[in-house]
C-alpha cells in the first residue's frame, strides 16, 4: 500500500469510550481499541460485499494482486437474504440478513470504522428521486444511528452523484449536518466525487464518498490521486477481451447472460454497444432497464463480464439467477475503488497509532 501525507485540522486527541451495553448486547470494546495489528470495521448495507472487498484485500484482478489490508471486518449487514448469500461464499462468512430501517443498536459490535453504501435508488438521476421523502431515502439515519452510539473514528458512506443534486443539493447537505453533529464529538465531514476511469475501473461510473472523522481526530484522509486520464482509460475491451471465445463455465458466471434479442424502437431505454476501446457504459442494476449488447457478439454481456467490468475477481463467484446476479454486481461498489479509499482511510489510522505511540 502507498502512504500518503494527511493535512491536519487543530484537534486533539482524546478517546471515547464506548456506551455500555445492555445486557442482551455483545460486549463492546471502546471504539478506539485496536486489535495487534488490525483495524475494526461495521459494514451497513453491504450488499455482495464489493466495498468491502476493497476494505479487506487479498484479491486478484487483470494480473494485479491487492495484498490484504490491516482492516477486518467484525460484522457485515444487509436486509437481501441472496446478497448475504453472495457476500458470505465470497468475502468472509460474517455478513448477516438484518433490517437497517429498525435495528437494535445494541445487538451491532462497536468499531473504529463503519462503512456503507446506503441505498442509492432515490437519489440516482434514473430512479424515483423521492430523496429523504422515502424510507429508503432515510436509510442513511441507520449510520447517524450507529455513530450516536458508538462514535467511531471514521466513517465511510458511498452513493450516487445524483445525490449532488436533489433539491439543490438540500438532501446532501442535510445528510452532512447530520453526520457533523453525530456521537460526542461530531465529525468533519468531506465529499469526495471519484470518477472510476480515473483510478483505473474500465467504466464509466462516479460515486460520492462521504467522509466523516470524529473531530477529536488529528488529520483528514486523503482523496486518492486520479492515476489514470481520457488518454489512457481501462477499456472495456481490456477488461473482458479474453472471454470472447468462452462459452463454458471455465471462468465462473461466463455462460450465464439474457437471452433476449434487441430492444423495439421505443421500448424502454433502448439498446446498447457497449464501447470497445473506451470504458464500458455503467454496469446497471436493473437489467432490463438499459440492454447492454457486447462490442463485437451478438449477445448481451454475461454475469462474468459485468463483474469484470466492475472490477470484481474471477474467484469471486455469483450463485443465483442472471437477473439476482446483475443486480447484486450493478449496486456494488467496484473493489477496485473501494479498495483506494480503504488504502488512504489505512494510512490515516495508522498516522493516528503512530502519534498515540509516540507520545
Amino acid at each position: 500500500m502507498v502512504r500518503s501525507k494527511t493535512h491536519h485540522l487543530n484537534h486533539g486527541t482524546m478517546c471515547l469510550q464506548s456506551p455500555v451495553a445492555s445486557n442482551n448486547a455483545p460486549s463492546a470494546s471502546p471504539s478506539c481499541s485496536t486489535s495487534p495489528g488490525k483495524y475494526t470495521v461495521v459494514s451497513f448495507f453491504c450488499g455482495c460485499g464489493g466495498l468491502d472487498l476493497g476494505f479487506r484485500g487479498n484479491f486478484a484482478y487483470r494480473g494485479m494482486e491487492f495484498p490484504e489490508s490491516r482492516f477486518t471486518i467484525l460484522k457485515a449487514y444487509d436486509n437481501n437474504p441472496k446478497a448475504v448469500q453472495t457476500y458470505n461464499l465470497n468475502v468472509g462468512n460474517n455478513a448477516e440478513v438484518l433490517d437497517l430501517s429498525n435495528y437494535n443498536v445494541d445487538q451491532v459490535p462497536a468499531a473504529r470504522v463503519l462503512i456503507g453504501g446506503f441505498p442509492c435508488q432515490d437519489f440516482a438521476s434514473c430512479g424515483p428521486r423521492k430523496g429523504l421523502a422515502s424510507i429508503r431515502g432515510r436509510l442513511y439515519l441507520a449510520m447517524i444511528k450507529y455513530a450516536e452510539r458508538y462514535n467511531p473514528e471514521v466513517v465511510i458512506g458511498e452513493n450516487v452523484p445524483g445525490l449532488e443534486n436533489i433539491r439543490e443539493g438540500q438532501v446532501l447537505r442535510k445528510i452532512k449536518t447530520d453526520l457533523s453533529a453525530a456521537g460526542k464529538l461530531g465529525y468533519i465531514v468531506e465529499i469526495w466525487k471519484l470518477y472510476a476511469p480515473d483510478y483505473g475501473v474500465p467504466q464509466s461510473r462516479t460515486r460520492l464518498i462521504i467522509v466523516g472523522v470524529r473531530k477529536d481526530l488529528k488529520g483528514f484522509p486523503v482523496m486518492p490521486v486520479p492515476t489514470f486520464n481520457v488518454g489512457n482509460y481501462r477499456s472495456t475491451r481490456w477488461a473482458i477481451e479474453d472471454l470472447e471465445n468462452m462459452a463454458d463455465e471455465t471462468v465462473p458466471n461466463q455462460s450465464q447472460y439474457f437471452k433476449a434479442s434487441k430492444a423495439n424502437r421505443g421500448n424502454g431505454q433502448g439498446d446498447e454497444v457497449s464501447p470497445m476501446d473506451a470504458p464500458s457504459y455503467t454496469i446497471r442494476a436493473n437489467a432490463k432497464s438499459r440492454v447492454q449488447f457486447h462490442y463485437r457478439l451478438n449477445r448481451r454481456l454475461t454475469v462474468r463480464e459485468c463483474a469484470r467490468i466492475q472490477t470484481f475477481p474471477d474467484t469471486f463467484v455469483f450463485p443465483h439467477s442472471a437477473t439476482t446476479n446483475i443486480m447484486e454486481i450493478g449496486n456494488a461498489v467496484p473493489p477496485l475503488l473501494g479498495n483506494l479509499v480503504a488504502n488512504s482511510v489505512q494510512s490515516f489510522l495508522e498516522d493516528i497509532d503512530n502519534e498515540r505511540t509516540n507520545r
